[in-house]
């Protein structure tokens, strides 16, 4: 259920609903906009007296919502959330890319890629520090240090940096280093985990499962934000499908769709859901050509020697060609990079 605040309706008046509402056991999550005020509520709706609600002085009415997922919905937020990450703002006009190395190699690795893809145009780093791999003989990150020379990177060039986090027990740790913490495809539904992150508090870019379906997708970020966190970033990474010619398939119909149900700022991650360095580049450019906020693109300095990802990963030279051709796209469509 959702209340909607009267323009100009006081915080004593928003308070009193939301007082009344949880003597009900429900939970209610404000959503502060420029104009009005909206409350969504949680729980067991049933218990509560909406009769009674919408005689309060500050209410403007009340609406059920039909979708499972409540804080998700544009129903309950119809303006896009904007979420600042130290400088940088996503949802907003401005098209992000955040770029880097599939994993941390080396301190020389990290720091040439991020003076690199800061040069190139990029807003934020990407590095992951700890590494789910499908084979476990396969390079599996390097742990803290990881985490330490990102940090220096960010020190270096200023660039904030998302990085993953596997187990619940790690976000402590990966928070104490990262401006943004990275849900991969395969924790989507790991809800242990997906109530670590919303009780952190801090900006998460959740991908989406290789198998999964929107509105799974949608409900996994509602346990994030169950929690009060609403810095949430959706990821289009690819899905796995019957096709063999590219890594995974790049739905880029979930953009357009995503801003239809939801007010969280999407992303699309063309490395990962093309598998193919010479197919990143055209991707990247169809999402945001979709109306994606941001992008997230993998960058090497030596593919053929990276530890991860090698085939998908771009070099500083083609990421650096791919970021003057992006302004254009972006500007047909009303925005900027």
């Amino acid at each position: 259920m959702i209340v909607v605040m009267k323009k100009g309706a006081s915080p004593m008046q928003v308070e009193a609903v939301i007082e009344r509402i949880e003597l009900t056991g429900c939970k209610v999550h404000p959503s502060v906009g420029e104009e009005t005020t909206i409350l969504g509520v949680i729980g067991d709706v049933r218990a509560v007296n909406i009769a009674q609600i919408q005689l309060m002085d500050g209410v403007d009415r009340t609406m059920r919502v039909a979708r499972p997922y409540k804080l998700a919905s544009r129903e309950f937020n119809p303006t896009d959330t904007l979420i600042r990450v130290s400088d940088v703002v996503i949802g907003g006009n401005k098209v992000v890319v955040m770029a880097g190395p599939c994993a941390v190699e080396s301190r020389e690795q990290m720091l040439e890629t991020a003076h690199a893809v800061k040069a190139a145009g990029a807003t934020m780093l990407r590095g992951g520090a700890f590494k789910p791999r499908s084979s476990p003989y396969s390079f599996q990150g390097l742990g803290e240090e990881g985490l330490q020379y990102l940090a220096l990177a960010r020190e270096e060039t200023g660039l904030p940096f998302v990085t993953e986090v596997m187990e619940p027990q790690m976000v402590p740790l990966v928070s104490q280093y990262a401006d943004m913490l990275q849900i991969g495809a395969r924790n989507m539904q790991n809800f242990a985990l997906l109530h670590a992150v919303g009780e952190a508090h801090m900006p998460v870019l959740l991908k989406r499962g290789l198998m999964s379906t929107i509105e799974e997708w949608l409900m996994s970020a509602e346990y994030i934000l169950s929690h009060g966190n609403n810095q949430v970033i959706l990821c289009e990474r690819g899905i796995r499908t019957f096709e063999t010619s590219t890594r995974n398939t790049l739905d880029i119909s979930a953009v357009p769709v995503l801003k239809q149900l939801t007010h969280l700022p999407v992303m699309v991650d063309p490395s990962h859901a093309t598998g193919k360095w010479d197919l990143v580049e055209p991707t990247a450019r169809a999402g945001v050509a979709a109306g994606a906020d941001g992008l997230v693109i993998e960058v090497h300095p030596r593919p053929e020697e990276a530890l991860s990802d090698g085939p998908q990963s771009l070099k500083p030279e083609r990421f650096a060609a791919l970021m003057t051709s992006l302004p254009a796209i972006a500007a047909a469509i009303g925005r900027s990079m």
